[in-house]
C-alpha cells in the first residue's frame, strides 16, 4: 500500500506522522489521495497532535494540467502531506482504476470541517491571503458560525514574492501566533509553491491551500448548487460568473484531462490484459 511522502528534508521542519492507510492514485502523473473527508479529517489531526509539519494541495483538473507542463510543480504536489481529489472528475478517474471508497474532498468545505474539529480540539488558525478585507470578513463569518472558534491572525501578502523584510516580518507574527493550521489563499499554483518554500521555517503546523474559499465563505463568489457539484459541472457555475478570466482555462484543461486519462486507462487496461493472456 502507498504511504504518505512529506517535506521532512525542509530544514526546521518535524517529521510527519506515517499515514500507510491512506495511499495514492496516479492521476497523470499527480499522486492524489485516496481517501473521504473522514479520512482528511483525521489525517489532519493526526498531524497537529503529533506536531509535525506538512502541507495540504487540494487539487482540481487545472492543478493535475499545470504538472503536465511544469515537473517543478508535480514535484510539490506529490511531496505534500496530502493532495486531496478537489473536483469530482478526479474522484471518478480515481474509481475508475479501483478505488471505489474514494470522495470529493473540497477546499471550502474542508475548511468548514476543520474549524468544527478546531472549536473541540482547541486548535489555533491563521489566514494568509486575499485581497484587502476578504479575510478579516472570513474570520468573522467563521466566529459567527464556530463560537469560540481560535483565530491566531490574519496576513495579507502583496500580489508578488515576499522580500526579505516581509519574509522576516511573516515569520515574528507566526512566532507569536503560533497556529496549529495556517490557511493559504493564493489561488492555484501560486499557494502550492509558497507552502512547498515555507512549510517547516515557518512557525505553523499545518499548511492548507484552499483558492476560493476566501472569496466563497466571506460571500464574494456564490457556490454552486450542491446538484452541479456532485453532477461534476461546478466548473460551469464558475464558468458562468467569471467567463473573461476562466474561459481559456477550461477550454484547455477539459479536453486535456479527458484525452490523458482516456490514454493511461487504456494503458492500464491494455496493460492488465497482456498480463492475463500472458499468465
Amino acid at each position: 500500500m502507498a504511504e504518505f511522502m512529506h517535506t521532512n528534508d525542509v530544514a526546521g521542519a518535524h517529521a510527519a506522522p506515517e499515514a500507510h492507510d491512506a495511499p495514492r492514485t496516479n492521476i497523470l502523473g499527480v499522486q492524489v489521495n485516496v481517501i473521504n473527508m473522514k479520512d482528511a479529517l483525521r489525517l489532519s489531526d493526526d498531524l497537529i497532535r503529533t506536531d509535525g509539519r506538512g502541507y495540504v494541495c487540494v487539487t482540481d483538473v487545472h492543478g493535475v494540467i499545470e504538472a503536465q507542463d511544469d515537473p517543478a510543480f508535480r514535484a510539490i504536489l506529490n511531496d505534500s502531506y496530502m493532495t486531496t481529489p478537489d473536483g469530482m472528475p478526479l474522484v471518478w478517474a480515481g474509481r475508475m482504476q479501483g478505488h471505489k471508497q474514494m470522495e470529493r474532498v473540497y477546499g471550502p468545505d474542508l475548511l468548514m470541517a476543520l474549524c468544527g474539529v478546531s472549536v473541540e480540539r482547541g486548535y489555533r488558525h491563521f489566514f494568509y491571503g486575499g485581497k484587502p478585507g476578504v479575510a478579516e470578513r472570513l474570520v468573522e463569518v467563521l466566529k459567527e458560525k464556530f463560537p469560540g472558534l481560535d483565530v491566531a491572525g490574519v496576513y495579507v501578502p502583496p500580489f508578488r514574492a515576499l522580500t526579505e523584510d516581509e519574509e522576516r516580518d511573516l515569520r515574528e507574527t507566526l512566532e507569536a501566533a503560533k497556529p496549529d493550521i495556517f490557511w493559504v489563499g493564493l489561488g492555484l499554483p501560486k499557494q502550492e509553491r509558497f507552502m512547498a518554500k515555507y512549510c517547516g521555517t515557518l512557525n505553523a503546523k499545518l499548511m492548507i491551500g484552499v483558492g476560493a474559499a476566501f472569496d466563497i465563505h466571506a460571500g464574494l463568489v456564490k457556490e454552486a448548487p450542491h446538484w452541479l457539484k456532485k453532477a461534476g459541472l461546478q466548473w460551469l457555475h464558475r464558468l458562468c460568473q467569471e467567463p473573461r478570466r476562466l474561459w481559456r482555462r477550461y477550454a484547455t484543461c477539459v479536453p486535456r484531462f479527458l484525452w490523458g486519462m482516456s490514454w493511461q486507462l487504456m494503458r492500464r487496461d491494455a496493460g492488465q490484459q497482456q498480463v492475463s493472456i500472458g499468465g
